[in-house]
């Protein structure tokens, strides 16, 4: 065989070799494993528009939902809903019967001692009420003294009870009265009934409740903290952590971010990159 044939097979041959490789390599650099092919997400859907149940289909809906799916497209992953409560969902973590959360949960220092929040949309507790009392609290110091409902699930019922000491108990003012709720629904309802006088949720949902309740809720003052809202993750496995991250810039750098947030009208509470664990 002479040496010119003897190289041209040689060539071919590593060709060969280069193209069956070529695909894995780019498999790993889109796709990271995570050593399974399902993912396991608890999900709470009572929290619009982040995540509920359409009506009519019972289909899970909203910006989790839509992101959760991305997510799992990235991975080359298939994406199992697990409904839960909002007080199993951390335990359901830490006892590795879901592998994330994915739920309108707020990053908290004091819930990062088994958990770690990739943070992807900013957030902040609002306090509202309904549009015809609005003249009724021109600022927020006209909260001191009322009473203010909240899901008794959230960070909510503190953070309110923090901002009347701070804001009415300080300045000599009587304090607001916070009410535990049954989710945020309960205490929309018992607004309407008025049974309170105001209430509490994040910011971000408020102009949603407003598009489908005919503008019934007017906003007092601006949001009184700022927190993201995250995907909780365990911290003792490093490699999902990892590759959700690069998932989610992924989802950043090619616009599917931008496209889910429009879509249920939160492009003002972006984040410009995936965060962990930034919640203050």
């Amino acid at each position: 065989m002479n040496t010119s044939l003897r190289f041209r097979e040689w060539f071919t041959l590593a060709v060969g070799i280069v193209a069956l490789h070529a695909p894995l390599s780019h498999a790993q650099t889109t796709a990271p494993s995570i050593g399974k092919s399902t993912l396991v997400a608890a999900i709470v859907p009572n929290y619009p528009p982040f995540e509920y149940k359409d009506p009519a289909t019972d289909k899970l809906m909203g910006f989790d939902v839509d992101l959760g799916e991305a997510l799992a497209a990235k991975l080359g992953v298939k994406l199992e809903w697990q409904e839960t409560s909002f007080d199993q969902m951390m335990s359901a973590l830490t006892t590795k019967r879901v592998d994330v959360i994915l739920s309108g949960m707020t990053d908290l220092p004091e819930r990062r001692g088994a958990v770690n929040f990739l943070d992807y949309i900013t957030t902040g507790p609002q306090f509202y009420t309904m549009k015809a009392r609005a003249g009724e609290f021109a600022t927020m110091d006209a909260l001191c003294g009322k009473t203010v409902g909240t899901s008794r699930r959230t960070s909510f019922v503190n953070d309110a009870a923090k901002w009347s000491d701070e804001h009415c108990v300080k300045a000599g003012k009587p304090p607001v009265k916070v009410v535990g709720t049954d989710g945020s629904s309960d205490a929309r309802m018992q607004l309407r009934q008025n049974r309170i006088d105001a209430a509490v949720q994040g910011g971000e949902t408020l102009p949603y409740q407003n598009s489908i309740e005919q503008n019934a809720y007017a906003p007092i003052g601006q949001p009184f903290l700022s927190q993201y809202t995250a995907l909780g993750m365990s911290k003792d496995n490093a490699a999902l952590n990892t590759a959700l991250t690069n998932a989610f810039n992924q989802l950043i750098a090619d616009g599917t971010y931008q496209k889910i947030l429009a879509k249920w009208g939160l492009q003002q509470h972006a984040v410009p990159k995936a965060l962990v664990n930034a919640g203050t």
